[in-house]
Parts: structure tokens; C-alpha cells; sequence
């Protein structure tokens, strides 16, 4: 495969772009950095003419693939009316009168542009609901970019973690504000057990715990038996806001998240990327005893570019079609299928490949191990290798993301799945054992 247009295209971008590019990730694609052209259903094209098969869904938000014409007819019309008014709009109504019936702590809500800065209003909300100042987080735990969670997402070794009660914690960049590290506690995630032991000693000062229900951005794992409960009742117990950090289970394993999937509901959740189908968009939405404060004044959110017609109508559009056409036993289906047949592909050429993951998104890793079960385990997998096995699938144009994570979309087919499980056979058998 030729990438000699992209690789011109990075030269001239890194003369004005920090690194060539907007996002810190978008460097480690293989080659380099790659320079796309259209996206189509379940397809990306890049300016070499290079068509791939996209399990990276743009990291998330393309539930219903590329360029859904729902979505997009929905924009177009919609910012015909206006871009943004400074003002209330009847669609932004509308979303979050749909919000509130799909999703069970979606009682009051507000509408922001990402992830990142929801986490934020999270925190801010819990604190002053509660009078306490720090919150739990949970190694390996993606809640943003912002300095107050960005520690635990890097880490020279296993061994440099340390104990399990009293962890080591790593910032994630340079620049960090040296007071962000005081804001929390983090913990190994999946440990009820220790997890209480933290709590019943500390809590006076925990405002609130955050958790993705599952741990999706690093191995894609699920919570064990009772521990979504078991934080639940902690929080109950102890005056301490539960959120769940749906950015990327919200509305992938279930219309209503995670919180619906598992049963567990918690006061706060942030809820972004497949709700807005790529357009800029996130929710904070909760039960109302927390949300008054905002209802009240007594807590103050803002922003510009909240809740703009296009982001507003991207949304609206894309839960209309989730509604409509129920992909989720699909998205299942696949997910599983896909999940098989690389695991059977692994047999039959000798790798060590480990898939596990709930289906709709699932995590691949090369290791001798049988599961992976908190980040310290991901600390231990090959990822020399798993590299090598992603740039292979991408010169024979299947497109995942670089930490092992695949997507499935509702645009995606059966027979496209026996394509990838196919391609990955073929890659599986030609690599060094």
C-alpha cells in the first residue's frame, strides 16, 4: 500500500500544527499519521485512494458509521435556521425530554461540547451537594485531559505502581498544576474489598467516586460480579456521589448506557461521543437532588457553544435511529462473532491473543494471560507485538484503534465481519509466534 500523499500532506501540516496534527493520538497510526478524505457507512478513505474497513468509528462516536444521511440531512436543515443564539431552541427541548426517558438519572441535565469538560461540571456539582472536596478515580481510568485527571494513565512498570492500598501515581504529561494531584484518591479498579477499606477510612473527605462502568479505555473490562452495586451502596452509605463516565458506554450497550445494561444507577453520569454521531456534543445529566443545585443558580455552569443547533440536531437524529432501528442485539452479535473468530484464528496459528470485552467494543492483546482484569494487568501484555499485528491489519485495510480497542456500528455487515476475522487469520498465521 502507497501512503506517499499523506506522508507530503504531514510534512506541510507539521510546519503549523504542533506535531502535524490536533490530537495527540491521531501521530501513532500506521505509518504516520494518515490523511482521510471521506467516510461512508462502515468505510474511510485516505488521499491515497487506500478504502479501509473502520473498526476505530473515529474512537467512538460513529455508532451508525460514517456519514449517516439521517444525520446529516438533520444538520444541514436545522443550521439553516441558525448556528447558535445565545438563547433556548425547541430541539435542545426536545433531546433532553428524550434523555430523560431513555436514561434512568437523566431527571435534570446540561448540555456542554465534550467528555472532558462534563467531568468537570460533574465534580463541581458533587462538591457542593456534599461539602466534600476530593474525589476517587481508578488506575487507568479515562476522564479527560484536564490536569485533575490526568495521573494513572501512564506508568513506567507494574513494579512502579506500587502496593494496591497506597499507589503510585504517575502524571500522564508535563505542565500538570502540581496542586491537581491533591483534588484525589485512586485506587486498582475491580477491588470491592480494598475499595471499602479506603472508603470507611476516608470518606469525610470524598465528594464523589467516577468510574467507567467498563473499563473501556484500557482492555475493555468488565466489572466484576457486584462491584457496580457494591459502589452503589458505598456511596448510599456515605454520603458520596456515585457518576459513571458513559462517554463511552453511554448509548453503545444499551439506548440507556451502561447504568441501564447493569442495572445500577448512579446520581451523576457524563454522556458524550456516539450521542452526537461525531458532531461536538456531551450531557451531563442526574438524578435532581443533585441537579437542583444547578436548577437553583447555586452552582453555575456555562459555555458559549453549548447546545448549538447542529450539535443539538446531530443528536436528536442519531437517538431517533437508535430508537427506530434497535442495532443492539446486532451490535452484540457481531461484536461476539468478530470476538470468536479472532480467538479461533489465535488457536489455529499459535498466537497468544486475548479478546475479551462485551461485544459492541471489545479489547485485543497479545499475553499469556487468561483475562485482564485491572490496568495493572495491562501493564504486562505485549504491546511490541500488538503493534506490529495492527499495522499489518491496516496495509491490508482494516483500521483499528492502536491500544487494541475495536468498535462495532450499526452501518457494519455480517459479511464484513467474516472479512475482518478472514484478514486477521491471514495476518495471525504470518507473524513470529
Amino acid at each position: 500500500m502507497s501512503y506517499t500523499k499523506s506522508a507530503q500532506l504531514l510534512e506541510r501540516s507539521k510546519k503549523v500544527l504542533a506535531g502535524g496534527v490536533s490530537s495527540e493520538f491521531r501521530k501513532y497510526n500506521h505509518p504516520h499519521a494518515i490523511f482521510y478524505t471521506k467516510g461512508e457507512g462502515s468505510h474511510i478513505t485516505d488521499v491515497d485512494g487506500n478504502d479501509y474497513l473502520d473498526f476505530t468509528l473515529s474512537q467512538g462516536p460513529l455508532i451508525l458509521g460514517h456519514s449517516h444521511p439521517h444525520v446529516l440531512k438533520s444538520v444541514a436543515d436545522y443550521s439553516a435556521t441558525g448556528q447558535i443564539f445565545a438563547g433556548q431552541h425547541i430541539k435542545e427541548v426536545e433531546l433532553a425530554e428524550k434523555l430523560n426517558r431513555i436514561i434512568p438519572s437523566a431527571e435534570l441535565m446540561r448540555f456542554f461540547l465534550d467528555g472532558s469538560e462534563a467531568v468537570q461540571a460533574a465534580f463541581r456539582v458533587s462538591r457542593a451537594k456534599t461539602g466534600k472536596q476530593k474525589f476517587l478515580r481508578f488506575e487507568g481510568h479515562y476522564h479527560g485531559w484536564l490536569d485533575n485527571v490526568a495521573w494513572g494513565l501512564s506508568t513506567p512498570s507494574p513494579e512502579a505502581l506500587g502496593s494496591r492500598d497506597n499507589p503510585n501515581v504517575y502524571p500522564w504529561t508535563a505542565g500538570l498544576s502540581a496542586h491537581a494531584r491533591d483534588e484525589f484518591i485512586i485506587l486498582p479498579w475491580n477491588d470491592l474489598e480494598l475499595l471499602k477499606k479506603v472508603v470507611s477510612e476516608r470518606h469525610e473527605e470524598i465528594a464523589a467516586i467516577i468510574t467507567e462502568p467498563i473499563m473501556c479505555n484500557n482492555g475493555c473490562i468488565l466489572p466484576r460480579e457486584g462491584f457496580l452495586q457494591g459502589l452503589r451502596e458505598l456511596c448510599d452509605q456515605y454520603r458520596i456521589t456515585l457518576i459513571f463516565d458513559e462517554v463511552i458506554t453511554g448509548f453503545r450497550v444499551s439506548l440507556g448506557g451502561a447504568q441501564t445494561y447493569f442495572g445500577v444507577v448512579p446520581d451523576l453520569s457524563v454522556f458524550a461521543k456516539a450521542m452526537g454521531s461525531g458532531y461536538p456534543i456531551s450531557a451531563l445529566v442526574g438524578k435532581k437532588e443533585w441537579m437542583k443545585l444547578v436548577e437553583e443558580g447555586k452552582v453555575i455552569l456555562a459555555g458559549t457553544m453549548n447546545s448549538g443547533n447542529p450539535t443539538v440536531a446531530a443528536a436528536l437524529a442519531t437517538i431517533e435511529i437508535l430508537e427506530s432501528e434497535q442495532p443492539y442485539e446486532r451490535l452484540f452479535r457481531y461484536g461476539k462473532k468478530l470476538m470468536d473468530g479472532l480467538k479461533q484464528a489465535a488457536v489455529q496459528s499459535g498466537q497468544n491473543l486475548l479478546v475479551q470485552g462485551p461485544g459492541p467494543m471489545f479489547n485485543i492483546a497479545f499475553t499469556d494471560m487468561d483475562a485482564v482484569r485491572d490496568y495493572r494487568d495491562t501493564l504486562k501484555l505485549d504491546r511490541v507485538k500488538l503493534g506490529k499485528f495492527i499495522s499489518a491489519m491496516h496495509d491490508h485495510k482494516i483500521r483499528i484503534i492502536g491500544r487494541g480497542l475495536w468498535y462495532i456500528s450499526a452501518a457494519h455487515t455480517e459479511d464484513e465481519i467474516d472479512e475482518a476475522i478472514n484478514v486477521a487469520t491471514k495476518v495471525l498465521k504470518e507473524m513470529p509466534v
